[in-house]
């Protein structure tokens, strides 16, 4: 089962969270809030949020246990931009484009075994020599 969270018109531009939205893919929930917050910038601080409500939507919609999610996919989209003008010398005017973003952010179940793997990276077993 796959639980999905969207935030739309959030006030932080797309290349700042995309950037943020990679380091979170295959983790269990836990784990990618954790690594996010380490940075401790206000797009991580936003993501960590839109991940907290997919799983939060994933325990009391669909009945899952929040030790067995994983992030699936998030996808960071451009929204609107609201054109802003500042003015400068000799009566003319600048244009500010302060940019928004939407996420989507889908979490899927998945089965714990007893050994840890990496997330993300093949399991390559080491032949001895």
């Amino acid at each position: 089962m796959e639980a999905i969270a969207y935030i739309k018109y959030l006030r932080v531009s797309e290349k700042k969270l995309k950037s943020l939205s990679r380091l979170a893919i295959k983790l269990p929930v836990s784990e990618a809030i954790d690594r996010l917050l380490i940075g401790g910038t206000k797009s991580a601080k936003i993501l960590a949020d839109a991940i907290k409500s997919a799983s939060s939507n994933a325990k009391n919609n669909l009945k899952l246990d929040n030790a067995n999610l994983r992030i699936k996919t998030i996808e960071v989209l451009k929204g609107p931009i609201f054109k802003r003008w500042q003015p400068v010398s000799r009566g003319m005017a600048h244009q500010i484009k302060k940019r928004t973003t939407h996420i989507k952010v889908i979490l899927e179940e998945f089965k714990s075994s007893g050994k840890k793997e990496l997330p993300g990276l093949p399991n390559v077993k080491h032949l001895g020599k």
